[in-house]
């Protein structure tokens, strides 16, 4: 059955690559419906309530278990990685690295109790940080794709001074220490775990992997031992990452088991098998099927209970660099609620942000939203008028798809002018930037004094897109800020606003 691992491989390979040059691709180049491969992953699929994933997922890990763990997850196809790479590390004639351990199951069914104490109390903070897929997310935003965007900065330095200039230098994405330390952290630990002992991370810390082990327990097919046929010498313990068959007492542990099938070639006699699991039963075989069957029921009312419950209440965060404002939410967020209980700071749309505003959080949303997208403005960097890619490619549903023109109307922050920091005031000089640079004139000049003019905000049109503050010369702080809204309502349009009363002209965006 060694086809079995083959098409485990080849499945493996088409899923991780697209996943991981759309992660890394820094070119714009790349389809952006290529996010919907990320729409089967189970965490972004429950929170998105995206029914028909959700059924494929189900229906996949009910006939042949974990399969979703070996062949579709990023984070467990990367423990493969790193644990194939251990092989070359291995001295000759060195104990294998894989032998059969007992199941740490008071610490894996702890950390998932407390995910989902946690989550139903209001807290998605263990979600955000044990979900694989996000995790595997946050690892390659924060770390591969920074390597790969000085890499092509590299070649196209050397390439440039050969007079080729087939490639072009790539501006890095402000660094966030927060998110890289997070992200470096998990990095080595899933790294390092896998180098060592397989698919323990994955057994173990997962909270994905701990519920799916309860329902392979009842999968339709899984991997068994012939007794009769087998001679216990060890041979599949050897070749199994998840360290799950005990080849002295001929048994295999299903709820660790992740179907990479490499234990079918391993065994000579044949005695390991890939089979329906109710053939005819003894009755006591049959009776641990039942309890199984009816833990795997309880546990599965448990967690949908959960998904129901779950109400998220986080805090915002009240330190922010300047003047403590509210954190400001990708366009389509919604309101802070829903962000904050949905996104799992997978950090996609921060990747695919073309402006590159969009950064993960730091203590923003609090303790609770680390690593979670906000928009941070600096010189010339805001967001774009015409589009709406981060609300396109979001996987959990935390960020609602915005058709343009409805994004182009939504209020995602309000900008807040301050007189005694504006340069028209200070120095008595024209200016008039931030007016120039606003797509719906929310922000226009007025008559101030001498001839000149100053800017005015109308709050009712301004859909908070930072424009006019990224363009602000006013140091150290600007004149004009943009002030984050826990609810994104729809703009008025300037006809519609009480106090404008200003011919707009068409100049802008």
């Amino acid at each position: 059955m060694k086809f079995l691992k083959n098409i485990r491989v080849i499945l493996s390979l088409l899923f991780f690559l697209p996943i991981v040059l759309f992660f890394i691709d820094f070119t714009g180049k790349l389809p952006t419906h290529l996010h919907q491969l990320l729409s089967i992953q189970w965490i972004p699929a429950l929170l998105s309530l995206n029914l028909i994933a959700v059924l494929v997922l189900f229906v996949l890990s009910l006939l042949f278990g974990r399969i979703y763990c070996s062949t579709i997850c990023p984070l467990g196809i990367f423990q493969d990685i790193s644990s194939r790479k251990g092989r070359f590390f291995k001295k000759k004639n060195k104990k294998s690295r894989f032998n059969y351990t007992k199941p740490k199951n008071i610490l894996r069914y702890s950390i998932l109790a407390v995910t989902i104490i946690a989550f139903v109390a209001g807290s998605s903070s263990l979600v955000l940080l044990l979900d694989p897929y996000s995790t595997f997310g946050r690892i390659t935003s924060q770390l591969f794709r920074p390597l790969a965007i000085w890499i092509n900065n590299g070649l196209a330095y050397v390439l440039s001074g050969m007079g080729n200039y087939t490639l072009y230098k790539v501006e890095q994405v402000s660094f966030v220490p927060l998110a890289f330390s997070i992200s470096f952290l998990f990095f080595i630990i899933v790294a390092v775990i896998s180098w060592a002992k397989g698919r323990l991370y994955c057994n173990t810390i997962c909270p994905v992997g701990t519920s799916l082990g309860l329902l392979s327990k009842i999968s339709i097919f899984h991997i068994s031992m012939d007794d009769s046929a087998c001679n216990s010498c060890g041979a599949c313990a050897k070749q199994c990452k998840s360290q799950c068959i005990d080849s002295k007492n001929k048994k295999i542990d299903d709820s660790r088991c992740v179907d990479c099938f490499n234990c079918l070639s391993s065994c000579k006699k044949d005695a390991i098998k890939f089979e329906y699991r109710y053939k005819k039963q003894s009755p006591a075989l049959q009776e641990d099927i039942n309890n199984t069957r009816r833990t795997f029921l309880l546990a599965s009312g448990a967690a949908l209970t959960t998904v129901a419950l779950a109400n998220t209440k986080n805090l915002i965060g009240s330190n922010d660099s300047m003047l403590s404002r509210k954190p400001i939410m990708p366009p389509g967020a919604s309101n802070l609620e829903h962000f904050n209980s949905h996104c799992t700071g997978c950090q996609l749309c921060v990747t695919k942000c073309p402006m590159q505003v969009l950064k993960p959080a730091a203590l923003q949303y609090g303790i609770t939203g680390i690593t979670q997208p906000h928009l941070a403005f600096s010189t010339h960097i805001f967001c774009s008028y015409d589009c709406n890619i981060c609300s396109s490619v979001c996987p959990t549903g935390a960020l609602k798809h915005l058709p343009l023109e409805e994004k182009k109307v939504t209020q995602i922050g309000v900008a807040h002018f301050r007189k005694q920091k504006c340069v028209v005031f200070t120095d008595e000089r024209d200016c008039g930037a931030c007016s120039e640079h606003c797509p719906t004139q929310a922000v226009h000049m007025i008559p101030y004094k001498n001839g000149l003019t100053i800017p005015e905000v109308t709050e009712d049109i301004c859909i908070g897109c930072g424009a006019c503050e990224s363009i602000c010369p006013a140091r150290p702080y600007q004149a004009i800020y943009v002030e984050g809204s826990a609810t994104q309502v729809k703009a008025k349009k300037p006809a519609e606003a009480k106090k404008f009363n200003k011919k707009i002209d068409d100049f802008g965006f």
